[in-house]
């Protein structure tokens, strides 16, 4: 596999080819964002996860066509680039219930838990974890070739969940991470973050304890 999700601003985009989806991530913005363009093999249609930031960048990475746009959370560095890029495409936008009030663009589509997003042919759920906003979703796809692939914005990272101000909010992002992602998904789980490299669950699973422990 030529794929290895490490990106940088400025430089060129990672593509993953599976069987039915072509996966490619490019890192955005002074927050080095990262975006994921959804391509389905069979229709071509497309679907991007967080039009985070440098609009010309993404429409250059997007193409021709733009179906969908979903936003991982309503924080401002997932959607600075939202309003140019649906502009550019008529692209539908798609987002968290709870968070969609905060995103500076309107929400098309409101997302709750386990809902289905579709790219062409391809089936993506939507998983609601709160605590590092009260509508961050994860999308899952789940490769009936291959192993899941988890699209996690800021709720997971290399290392241990998003950032969280309360303790409360801490508890109840470990909660759904434990419930609605490590309880549910195997070990070989890719994992796409909002910002910085990939991991896999069967990597970060044994240190679920330390970060509870830990705390934010």
């Amino acid at each position: 596999m030529s794929y290895h999700g490490a990106v940088t601003v400025g430089g060129t985009p990672d593509v993953r080819e599976l069987a039915h989806l072509v996966i490619t991530k490019v890192a955005v913005g002074p927050m080095n964002n990262n975006a994921y363009l959804l391509r389905c093999r069979a229709t071509g249609e497309q679907l991007l996860i967080d039009a985070a930031a440098e609009a010309p960048v993404l429409l250059e990475t997007v193409g021709d066509s733009l179906a969908t746009v979903v936003t991982t959370h309503r924080h401002h560095d997932h959607w600075e680039a939202l309003a140019e890029v649906v502009a550019a495409t008529g692209a539908r936008t798609a987002a968290g219930r709870l968070d969609a009030g905060g995103i500076g663009v309107p929400t098309d589509l409101q997302l709750d838990d386990g809902d289905t997003v579709r790219v062409g042919e391809v089936a993506l759920t939507a998983r609601h974890l709160v605590g590092h906003t009260p509508g961050s979703i994860v999308l899952v796809y789940d490769d009936p070739q291959g192993h899941t692939h988890a699209f996690t914005g800021d709720c997971l990272f290399p290392g241990g969940p998003g950032k969280t101000w309360e303790p409360e909010d801490f508890t109840t992002l470990m909660d759904d991470l434990e419930a609605k992602v490590f309880g549910v998904l195997a070990d070989e789980t890719w994992v796409y973050p909002g910002h910085g490299d990939d991991t896999t669950l069967g990597v970060e699973r044994p240190h679920l304890g330390e970060w509870r422990a830990r705390g934010w």
